[in-house]
């Protein structure tokens, strides 16, 4: 988890519970409940379907029915001879799911006579408008009818069971209601509150109820839970029933539907099983209510729970903690692929949650907190990602952007540990310091003007710093003429093998640099320009680093005693010099080379402005080097064998 102060925690719960009210103001205009119908759909095909219900029987008018008639619509006479044979069988109840207002002779006499039998219900559509309404066959009791209407969702998908209509003077009972009511010989009573009792008790829909969120709750209304995406009962057609070709058990006590199956009638309507078939996907209307009719009498008989739904501050809080749940995992979970996975399973989390509470009847949202889940994450994940890009803008103009790329990579990768409050925390450390300088800038300054000084000492800077960059190495400041760079920061070494490669970095580094200003020096030299000496110190230490300046500049800085021993030792007698780079190191280095380089001891030199002695060395090369230095350019010690020497003192052999 990266560290963060509590302001920008507090930003942090802010904007969630910004982007938390945005996902909850979109969800209550409804923008979201396609999403929350579609995932209702698929945990519908999901599950498991219910057995056929063994009290129920649908009589399909087929294609072949109609072929068989010769017509369409097919007469009276047709259908009370089905009536009568059916009644033969002592069916429960029979409801005729066709329209029959005006008379379609021959037989209306027959079919009215059948119609006023006291187990026979009769259907009616109320349409949209009073000018669209069908009435129910006439004289036929109004206790034995009930309208076919249904309601499409705005997808025009069947997912809601119309029991009742009232126009407040007159109360209409649906099909499926009344034969359940003719079924069960029980008219039901009505509670205050408007549910409805009918052996169980039915709770109407709410414009908000589960995934929905602004529908026309008008009348009541119960969620559609369909027994199966096929036939919810035993299925036999109008020519077998004319036939007596029916199996009479199949008929005797049972509530027999009447209805046409064929497409050419076009009573055919989307249900949630519709996007799984590529074929019929529609389910005839006959078959719908007999879907009604079998979740009516399973909770009236079997007790059965409907769907029930929680109160809106309920959804509300569970949609919050989800995207709690979002932010949380976004938070802490860094890695991008770990993160895809968790997150992952967070969404599977809660679908598996959702479906198991939708086994038990319950219609949670899913959708809601889903979307509330990724949106909060995904704002944590773009809140750090910023966050990032500014801790580094820091580090980097910290260090003033002169650190080598491995550098760089691995104090980003330390950067929780290092950056506090936009300031690099001072830390000690044991590092390797250099210093070059130039021998005799202040001569040379003289002799050209500062443009072309300012030019050539350009082109000196940007090798060195080069230099030390291929080695490791962080240039901490120019001085004039003077560089000082750093190996062993901002990371800590821990280890003295760790320790000892920053010496063996830093030395090669300024061996190096030799090499450099010779290349260099030979093209000054064809350009006219001027050809210098350099001087390096280098001293092994502890030292302190960290940010150090105001809140208006800042800079990243190293001090401490070591600094000033790797000053002195560059600045130690600087007209002992014979060759092109003079490179001084102390014991302090000298001890972690393992003898790569060849060297020659000053001795014991007390530097300006120390009280304590400092063993200096000479880098002379590589050890394994066949140039070896002319002797000319090596410092003879043994005259100063048994001598205290001091910076002042030193002369040149």
């Amino acid at each position: 988890m990266p560290q963060s102060t509590s302001t920008e925690l507090g930003v942090l719960v802010l904007a969630g519970i910004s982007v938390t009210g945005l996902v909850l103001g979109t969800r209550q205009l409804g923008q979201l409940e396609f999403l929350e119908l579609a995932v209702y759909d698929a945990m519908v095909r999901v599950r498991s379907e219910v057995p056929v219900d063994n009290r129920l029987l649908i009589v399909a008018i087929t294609e072949d029915d109609i072929r068989t008639q010769k017509r369409w619509p097919l007469p009276d006479r047709v259908y009370a001879e089905a009536l009568s044979q059916l009644q033969q069988y002592q069916p429960r109840v029979i409801g005729l799911d066709v329209l029959r207002d005006i008379p379609v002779e021959p037989g209306h006499a027959a079919l009215t006579k059948e119609l006023r039998r006291s187990n026979v219900v009769a259907i009616q559509s109320l349409g949209n408008t009073p000018e669209e309404a069908i009435p129910a066959p006439p004289n036929v009791s109004a206790n034995q009818v009930g309208f076919n209407d249904l309601i499409l969702d705005p997808d025009g998908v069947i997912r809601r069971n119309l029991m009742f209509v009232s126009d407040g003077a007159t109360e209409s009972v649906s099909f499926a209601t009344r034969l359940a009511m003719q079924y069960l010989n029980n008219s039901g009573d009505r509670l205050p509150k408007g549910d409805f009792v009918l052996g169980a008790t039915f709770s109407p829909l709410r414009a908000n109820s589960g995934g929905y969120q602004r529908i026309d709750a008008a009348g009541e209304q119960i969620l559609l839970n369909y027994r199966s995406a096929q036939y919810p009962s035993e299925v036999v057609t109008l020519n077998q029933v004319l036939r007596k070709q029916a199996n009479p058990a199949l008929i005797k006590d049972r509530v027999v539907l009447i209805g046409t199956t064929a497409p050419s009638a076009k009573d055919l309507f989307f249900t949630p099983f519709s996007a799984a078939k590529t074929a019929n996907p529609k389910m005839p209307g006959v078959v719908i209510h007999a879907q009604m009719l079998s979740q009516t009498l399973t909770a009236a008989a079997e007790g059965r729970s409907l769907f029930w739904f929680w109160s809106e501050p309920i959804e509300v809080l569970w949609i919050i903690s989800w995207a709690i749940a979002g932010g949380v995992l976004a938070w802490w979970v860094q890695r991008p692929l770990l993160l895809i996975l968790s997150g992952t399973g967070l969404l599977l989390l809660l679908v598996g949650t959702g479906y198991s509470l939708f086994l038990h009847q319950a219609w949670v949202p899913v959708a809601a907190p889903a979307m509330a889940a990724i949106a909060v994450g995904s704002f944590v994940v773009a809140y750090q990602t910023q966050y990032a890009r500014q801790q580094q803008q820091i580090v980097m103009k910290l260090l003033g952007q002169q650190t080598s790329p491995e550098i760089a990579l691995a104090l980003w990768n330390s950067r929780d540990r290092l950056l506090q409050s936009g300031m690099l925390a001072g830390q000690t450390l044991t590092v390797t310091i250099l210093f070059i300088d130039i021998r005799n800038f202040s001569g040379i300054s003289e002799q050209h003007p500062p443009e072309v000084m300012m030019d050539w000492l350009n082109e000196y800077m940007c090798s060195m710093t080069q230099a030390v960059h291929q080695h490791h190495g962080i240039v901490n400041k120019f001085m004039g003429d003077g560089l000082m760079a750093v190996f062993g920061v901002p990371v800590p070494r821990l280890t003295v093998a760790e320790i000892a490669e920053d010496a063996r970095q830093t030395v090669a580094c300024a061996v190096e640099m030799g090499d450099r200003l010779q290349t260099l020096n030979q093209d000054w030299q064809q350009r006219g320009l001027p050809v210098v000496q350099m001087r390096a110190g280098i001293y092994t230490g502890n030292v302190m680093a960290g940010s150090l300046g105001g809140k208006n500049r800042l800079e990243y800085a190293v001090i401490g005693d070591s600094v000033n021993i790797a000053a002195r030792l560059e600045a130690c007698k600087k007209d002992n010099q014979m060759g092109l780079c003079r490179i001084l190191i102390a014991r302090e280095t000298l001890d972690h080379l393992q003898e790569q380089f060849y060297v020659e001891s000053w001795g014991q030199v007390q530097l300006r402005g120390r009280q304590s002695l400092v063993e200096i060395f000479q880098v002379l090369g590589y050890a394994d080097s066949s140039n070896r230095p002319n002797e000319l350019d090596k410092p003879q010690p043994e005259l100063y064998r048994d001598r205290l020497i001091t910076e002042d003192t030193f002369e040149a052999p």
